[in-house]
Formats: structure tokens, C-alpha cells, sequence
């Protein structure tokens, strides 16, 4: 069987596969899952048990603009509780403001309420803290509250640490591990503030005080570490930095550290720690985290300089699965903490969502598609375009929750839903895929100067943002009006689903013009899709690179090129989230070439679907299959006689469970049999 391959020296067959499967297996293993679905799921994951987002008040106080946290905590094991006092600075937004509230559950009674030392009234009722000022305070005027409670953590619904705060992780024997994490509406389940990341305070503190067993962990830079007569232990940490309020953590057990640090200028080093469980702690996770450096050196070349340069970076195990992107010390669960996907995702977020952040959970797109494509960008620098396609190829198409499984718009609509806000087909994959196309469309100069500007944009850096804020960057940089393009894409549904025609003809000796049609499925919203297309002609004389603009639903152009078109391909470079779902061809019988061809396949490497080309100069009987590296028959395309002409058909691994690997498809035609190699990635 193997002489169909025309590979006759047995030694080259064998070092010829065991390349392949080397390549085959590196690639599965360094693959993964992808970070988005890690972040996704772990942050549905924390809130799965949540019946309270129904009833959820938000964003907060509109009267009050909070400028700074300082959580004083007092964290116990054996019952689990905390108790703490919490001062909260604020300016008021309104005129003669006399009284004003903050989120926080029934279920952590408050004791007292001070200014300057004096006590001030308050009620709880409707996991709201209601605070009653000394006097009427005038619009900008600053004031300062402490407020003392205590209790244990809740969902809200009155059961125990069952959401946003955790005492033990229960993948690991219920070890004592005391974290949170307060992504969307969790901040409150453990202290009070303005749960909405909307404001954001100028800097935070957090001391944690608890039994000399535990680590503890939160954002910024550790202060000190002050050993109390009592036995217990308290970490002060200071952040310097804006911070919306979600972003504020701790992660508490016995940790072991691994210290790195990364050279962001010459003779100037960032602090990179990460906090890991000791039992965990083996080469897989040390080799996984220790690419950190590698991240944080392109995402600054990339991007601009990490945004948090006076504290840290680094990472803390904790109870949840996936990740979060706790600001200057993602908190990392299950098989996170081991997956360079997810490391790359989460260190993303610390310049997309944590320094320019979401203004509001509708637009957490900002957040998550960003990241993603920051997974993306990542496996670009490191290991190259053939990769970097792969992986956008896995965004568009993965079978379970790529970015064709989208349901809605990426403009989350129903913000009392986890699984809306978080969900990983739209906001991680299909907003990465948007990035993807506007990359396509601007080109790589323009795109990374989008980024840099909108991350240094005056009232957006360290700030908040929405997706006209975005957009308004991206025109000003671009110089293009990209309204059609975020209008169908962030607030449209679905994607564009095309039918292909191609013809060409001579207009004089080696003169041609080739006529390009396409014509899209009726959407809902919008009814078909305004967008620049790339259409690339291959002749006897070359390639031919054409950028036209689509903005009928039925459209064609007439396309000179130099030569006898031998195959005509639409968006080659694949920047389109589309499906191909028809090719018609018609091509004039004068001029045509007067040999049997058989084209690449394209996309290459594939997955789910690539495009298998030929050419009969002829009448023949056709025979194309397709077979793995074996010689194993595992797909007969054709068995039929076909006319002369351009042919052009789908290969599709859809319902299949062939795994990713080399394969070879042959095409016999009469006395003409030829082969060619095309790779699945899954």
C-alpha cells in the first residue's frame, strides 16, 4: 500500500514517522486545554451553587465614588470565621449625601460603624449595609468609615463557604486552604464595598492575620510580616495601584514559594513568586510557571510594561478550579497551576482587565476575549505563525465551545447569569476571534498600536472601559470608520456562512480576468456581514493578493492577474470566522490548462474541515481518498466520473474521532495519480 505515497526507501519511511509522531505528540501535550476554558470554568464553578444573582443590586451606590480598602482580617480554622474591620475612603456623588450603603451578606454581622472615631448608625437588610453620615456632605467631599463585623463567608443563601470564600480544597483531602475569589457579584459574601468594578479605588491594603501555619497571599507588595504575641501571624500587603474591588484577594495556606524575576529594564528586576502547595510542587508545575518570564518579556515588547512594576507578579494555588486573575497574583486551581495556556491567559489579564477593566459585566468581552487572544499572541512569539494558526484554528472551530458554538451576542444581555458572562464559546473564544479579525483588518502595525494606546488612553488606563471606548481607539489609530464591524460583531449574532463562485477568462495572451463571487446565508442580526475579504489567485505566473470589500449579500468582482489561473482561494490567511458551505465553478473551457493538477489543501494544518483542490483537464474517472501515515484507508471522497474543469470539495473530520496527526490524500485520474500531505490539529 505504501508505493502510493512513492516513498521506496523504508529507512526514510520510518525516520519520515517517527518525526511525525514526535511532532504529533509534543503537540498534544504542550496543546492542552486552552486557558479560556480554565479561567471559563473555574470562574462558573465558584459560583454553580448561586441562586442569588436573581436578586443581585447592581452597580452599587451611584452616591458614593469609593478612592481606598484597607481590610484588617482575622481569619480562623476550627470553627471557620473571619472578622476584620474594613475602612472605606469615599468622595460623595451627590449633593447633601446623608446617608449611603455598601454590598455585604446578612450573614456577616456588623458591630460597629466609626468616622473619625465617632459610631455611626447603620442597618443590614437585603445583603446591604446601610450607613447613616454624621452630617450632609457636600458633592466631592472625602470621608472615611470603619466598619467592624464578623461571621463566616456565604453565598448569600445561608450556606456555608459554599461561592466566592473557601476554607479548604476539597481536590486535595480538604486541605486547610483558605481563599476567594469574587468575580462577579462575590466581593460581598466577605467584605463590604461597592461591588462593582465600575469604580475603582486609587490604592488597597490587606492584612491578614491568622495561625503561624498559613502563608498568606493578596495583591501588591509584601510590606511586612509582624510575628503577635498570641501566636498568630499578619501579613501586610499594600497595593499602590487602582484596583476594582473584585480583583482584591487573599489565598492562605502552608505555601511553598518559588522565586524568579524578570529584567524589565537593565539592572531592574520584577519579583516573580509563586505560591504553591508543597504537595503538588513537581517538575511539571516548576517548568510550567518558570515560562512565566518568557510571557512577561513579549507581552511587555507587545503590549507596553507590565502595569504593576513596583510590587510583583506571580501566582497562588488555591480551592477553585481554573484561574483567576487576582491583580499582581492570579489565584490557580486544579491542573492550572501546570498549563502554560492558562499561565499566558491569566498573566494577559494584568494588562487586559486589571489595568483597563471592564466598565461593566455586559462588556466582559474587554476582559476575557482579550486574554484569550492573549494565549494566542503568546504561542505566536514562542513557537511560531504554523502554531499561532493552529490555536486560532482551535478558537474558531473547537467541537465543544469554539467561537461557532456562540449562541447571542458577545455583548453579554443577561448579567444575572454566570454562565452568560463567563460563557466560553462567546466571551473567551468568539471576543478573541473579533481581535483575530480586526488584526486582519488593520494589519500587525496598526493592531499592536491599538493595544499599547488603549492600555496608556488617559481615563482609561487604570481605569475602566467599554467597547466604544475601544472602538474609538481603534479608528483613531486605524484611520478607518470600524462601526460596521463592532456593531455586527459585538452586538450581531452568528457568523457569516458563504457560497463561492469562481470563473475566469482570457482577455489577451497570458491576460486574465477572474470573476469572484460570494454569497452569504440570511442572519438575524444583522442579515449578512459587512466585511474586508482576501481573496488570493495562484497562476502560472504567481500569486495574486486581493483585499475587496464585502457589502452586499450577494456580490461579485472582477479580478486582472497574469497568468493561467490555476486556483483561486478566498481568505487565505484564514482572519475570517466564516463557514464555506458551497463552491460553484464555471470556468470557459478556452485557455484552460492541458494537465492533471492536485492543489494543497487549506487550510493546513486543519480542524475540523480544509478544501481539497484539482484540476481535470478532461472527462475522467476520479478516485481521491484520503489515508492516514499507516497507509490506512480512512476516507473515500470520490469513486465517480467528473467533467473536465476545477474541482473543489470539503474534507471534514465533523462526527469523527480520528485524532490529530500526518495524513495523505491521493488523487487517480486516468493514467495521472499524485499525493499530497495535510496535518489535523486538534
Amino acid at each position: 500500500m505504501l508505493d502510493i505515497f512513492k516513498i521506496k526507501d523504508e529507512v526514510y519511511m520510518k525516520k519520515y514517522f517517527i518525526f511525525f509522531l514526535i511532532f504529533f505528540l509534543i503537540h498534544i501535550i504542550t496543546r492542552a486545554q486552552d486557558g479560556g476554558d480554565y479561567c471559563s470554568e473555574g470562574k462558573i464553578s465558584s459560583f454553580s451553587r448561586l441562586s442569588k444573582l436573581s436578586s443581585i443590586q447592581y452597580p452599587g451606590d451611584s452616591n458614593i465614588d469609593v478612592t481606598y480598602y484597607k481590610l484588617d482580617l482575622r481569619v480562623y480554622i476550627n470553627p471557620n470565621s473571619l472578622s476584620g474591620i474594613v475602612t472605606v475612603k469615599a468622595k460623595a456623588a451627590s449633593q447633601n449625601l446623608t446617608t449611603f450603603y455598601l454590598d455585604l451578606v446578612n450573614a456577616l454581622a456588623v458591630s460597629s460603624v466609626k468616622l473619625n472615631g465617632t459610631s455611626l448608625t447603620f442597618s443590614q437588610a437585603n445583603n446591604q449595609l446601610t450607613i447613616n453620615l454624621d452630617r450632609p456632605y457636600n458633592l466631592n467631599e472625602e470621608f472615611s468609615v470603619e466598619i467592624s463585623y464578623g461571621g463566616i463567608p456565604t453565598s448569600g443563601t445561608g450556606s456555608i463557604s459554599n461561592a466566592s470564600f473557601l476554607f479548604t480544597d476539597k481536590n486535595l483531602s480538604n486541605k486547610v486552604v483558605v481563599a476567594s475569589l469574587s468575580e462577579p457579584y462575590g466581593a460581598r459574601d466577605w467584605w463590604p464595598s461597592k461591588d462593582t468594578p465600575a469604580d475603582k479605588v486609587d490604592s488597597s491594603d490587606v492584612w491578614i492575620t491568622a495561625d503561624q501555619f498559613f502563608v498568606s497571599v493578596s495583591n501588591g507588595s509584601l510590606e511586612s510580616i509582624v510575628d503577635n504575641p498570641d501566636g498568630t501571624r499578619t501579613y501586610k500587603w499594600k497595593n499602590h495601584y487602582p484596583i476594582a474591588n473584585y480583583l482584591i484577594s487573599i489565598a492562605m495556606t502552608n505555601y511553598q514559594t518559588v522565586v524568579d524575576q524578570f529584567e524589565y529594564q537593565s539592572g531592574k528586576f520584577l519579583p516573580v513568586v509563586h505560591y504553591c502547595y508543597p504537595e503538588r510542587l513537581d517538575s511539571t508545575r516548576r517548568k510550567a510557571v518558570a515560562k512565566t518570564i518568557d510571557m512577561l518579556r513579549i507581552y511587555s515588547e507587545k503590549f507596553g510594561p507590565y502595569p504593576y512594576l513596583k510590587e510583583k507578579y506571580g501566582h497562588a494555588e488555591f480551592s477553585w478550579g481554573g484561574g483567576m486573575e487576582h491583580q499582581t497574583v492570579t489565584s490557580m486551581g486544579g491542573g492550572a497551576m501546570g498549563s502554560e495556556n492558562t499561565i499566558a491567559h491569566e498573566l494577559g489579564h494584568q494588562w487586559f482587565g486589571d489595568k483597563v477593566t471592564c466598565k461593566d459585566w455586559q462588556n466582559i468581552w474587554l476582559n476575557e476575549g482579550f486574554a484569550s487572544y492573549c494565549e494566542c499572541i503568546y504561542r505566536e512569539a514562542k513557537y511560531g505563525t504554523l502554531d499561532f494558526k493552529s490555536y486560532v484554528n482551535n478558537f474558531m472551530n473547537n467541537t465543544n465551545n469554539g467561537a461557532k458554538k456562540a449562541v447571542g451576542s458577545i455583548y453579554v444581555q443577561n448579567i444575572s447569569s454566570e454562565n452568560e458572562i463567563f460563557n466560553s464559546a462567546r466571551s473567551y473564544k468568539k471576543g478573541a476571534i473579533v481581535l483575530h479579525m480586526l488584526r486582519g483588518i488593520v494589519g500587525d502595525d496598526k493592531f499592536f498600536q491599538i493595544l499599547k494606546e488603549y492600555l496608556i488612553e488617559p481615563g482609561l488606563s487604570y481605569n475602566v472601559a467599554t467597547t466604544e471606548d475601544f472602538q474609538r481607539i481603534a479608528e483613531r489609530v486605524s484611520g478607518m470608520n470600524l462601526n460596521y464591524f463592532f456593531q455586527e460583531w459585538i452586538y450581531g449574532v452568528n457568523y457569516p456562512k458563504y457560497t463561492v463562485g469562481t470563473s475566469w477568462h482570457s482577455t489577451s495572451g497570458l491576460n486574465f480576468v477572474v470573476n469572484f463571487r460570494l454569497k452569504q446565508e440570511s442572519n438575524t442580526n444583522p442579515l449578512y456581514f459587512k466585511m474586508p475579504i482576501q481573496v488570493r489567485v495562484t497562476t502560472s505566473m504567481g500569486s495574486f493578493n486581493f483585499t475587496l470589500f464585502n457589502e452586499l449579500q450577494d456580490q461579485g468582482w472582477e479580478l486582472p492577474v497574469s497568468g493561467q489561473p490555476i486556483a483561486v482561494v478566498f481568505d487565505p490567511d484564514n482572519w475570517l470566522l466564516k463557514d464555506i458551505i458551497g463552491t460553484t465553478f464555471t470556468d470557459e473551457l478556452q485557455n484552460l490548462p492541458t494537465t492533471f493538477s492536485l492543489f494543497q489543501n487549506y487550510p493546513n494544518p486543519f480542524n475540523p474541515q480544509t478544501i481539497i483542490s484539482y484540476y481535470l483537464p478532461q472527462k475522467s474517472y476520479v478516485d481521491l481518498k484520503v489515508f492516514d501515515i499507516l497507509g490506512k484507508e480512512v476516507a473515500a471522497l470520490v469513486n465517480s466520473e467528473q467533467e473536465s474543469g476545477n474541482h473543489n470539495l470539503q474534507f471534514s473530520i465533523l462526527n469523527s474521532e480520528l485524532p490529530s496527526g500526518v495524513y495523505f490524500y491521493t488523487l487517480k485520474a486516468g493514467e495521472f495519480i499524485e499525493t499530497k500531505k495535510m496535518i489535523l490539529l486538534k
